[in-house]
């Protein structure tokens, strides 16, 4: 929750899933004491270096009633607020069994990705991420906002996926970062490499997203924290756990 406060507070079934797949498919074309200090402070270093040079776009804002659909949407906005309500019932939020089931609807219908889809452990980290009250579920902005993020990342990765081997090469991945919006060193791209990258240094589509969305959400939980942009933020060990936990 630490976490999703510092993203929106920006520091300033399935018969309803395969309705939805199908209209979302059409809109679709983030002693060892000493030494822990050493490796979380080296890790603080590179994001605060690669947080200066990200500007994602703006966070969420807080939970409005669903009904209450502002005057600038667009068509678009309010076709995916009617194909949301088929699929999140009355309690108008999805959970990350939910969400798995209709993204991977909608990717299983872009065979040029050639993926198996989203696993359940991904789709739970989104929700975790953007989860604003820690219920497990994500609302119609969450959502949004998640949805177009992957809207922008799927074309990245049909890009740097040259060959259409259905992964983006080790060679190849520091570029399609770049293209993502992150402007990461060598060494993050290592560490990134070794979490999520197959043994041969590749990546499939589940983990390009996967890592991309935490990429985007530990960014802005920096920048929100980093309230006097010099690079640095401070917190407490419960802080700390929240904001790594629960994400």
């Amino acid at each position: 929750m630490f976490l999703v406060k510092a993203l929106l507070s920006g520091g300033s079934g399935s018969g309803h899933g395969g309705s939805l797949a199908r209209g979302l498919g059409g809109l679709l074309t983030g002693g060892h004491g000493g030494n822990l200090g050493g490796l979380v402070g080296g890790l603080v270093n590179l994001i605060s270096e690669a947080a200066a040079q990200y500007n994602p776009e703006p966070p969420p804002p807080p939970h409005h009633h669903f009904t209450n659909v502002e005057a600038y949407e667009s068509e678009e906005i309010r076709q995916f607020r009617r194909l949301f309500a088929q699929l999140a019932g009355d309690d108008m939020e999805v959970c990350a069994t939910e969400l798995r089931d209709i993204l991977n609807k909608v990717v299983s219908r872009h065979q040029d990705l050639k993926t198996d889809g989203f696993s359940l452990d991904t789709c739970r980290s989104m929700v975790a991420v953007m989860d604003s009250d820690t219920n497990g579920k994500l609302g119609f902005e969450e959502f949004k906002y998640l949805w177009n993020n992957i809207k922008k990342w799927q074309c990245v990765y049909k890009q740097y996926d040259a060959d259409q081997s259905g992964t983006v090469g080790r060679a190849q991945l520091p570029g399609a970062l770049k293209a993502a919006g992150f402007h990461l060193n060598e060494q993050l791209c290592q560490v990134i490499v070794r979490r999520y990258a197959h043994e041969d240094g590749s990546m499939d589509f589940n983990n390009f997203i996967s890592c991309l969305v935490r990429l985007d959400s530990m960014f802005r939980a920096f920048k929100s924290l980093d309230r006097d942009g010099n690079g640095q933020i401070k917190m407490t060990i419960e802080d700390w756990l929240q904001l790594t936990m629960y994400s």
